[in-house]
């Protein structure tokens, strides 16, 4: 279905690949112009079929026009990666401001990893599920709403409560 619609008329088509070869040079461009790097475009170009091949598979039609739809998706998915490169780079701000030397020892790190995982043993387990999930898993709020299934309220709530618990722990136990 997908295939038929998305490819009418063109002859340089890889039999089951929603994209055609122009389209995924045009859906590299737009990656590469929104600023993803070069040995990320692959996995951008891989992102937008498999987008593609969920709308059909969820038994959506395929877009009018594969070549204008696949450029939006790979914009949005340039977007998504400046985000994730932005909270990784918030986080270790966040662990750099945490470290109390420099240039802490394998020591000091691994004391901190045994206290976080034992804090984390110690939360609830509706507390430490949002915590991994956001922290470890890097979803969002909203993402983490869907997966459990429960309103982002109660998301923010639960990570509000973890994370207070999970630092008194910390500074209890003199790790921080």
């Amino acid at each position: 279905m997908l295939r038929g619609k998305a490819r009418r008329g063109q002859g340089d088509a890889v039999p089951g690949d929603p994209l055609d070869a122009a389209q995924e040079r045009r859906v590299r461009a737009v990656l590469a112009l929104g600023g993803v790097p070069q040995a990320d475009l692959p996995d951008g170009v891989q992102q937008v079929r498999l987008r593609l091949l969920e709308r059909a598979a969820g038994g959506q039609e395929a877009p009018r026009n594969v070549s204008a739809w696949a450029a939006v998706v790979a914009s949005h998915l340039a977007m998504d990666w400046h985000r994730a490169k932005r909270r990784q780079e918030r986080v270790g701000e966040r662990l750099a401001a945490l470290r109390q030397s420099e240039h802490p020892s394998g020591e000091e790190t691994s004391l901190l990893s045994l206290a976080v995982a034992r804090g984390l043993d110690e939360l609830p387990d509706a507390q430490r599920q949002v915590l991994v999930l956001r922290f470890y898993a890097d979803l969002s709020v909203r993402g983490i709403a869907e997966e459990l299934g429960v309103p982002e309220g109660t998301v923010k709530s639960r990570l509000h409560t973890a994370v207070r618990a999970l630092r008194a722990r910390l500074h209890e136990d003199e790790v921080v």
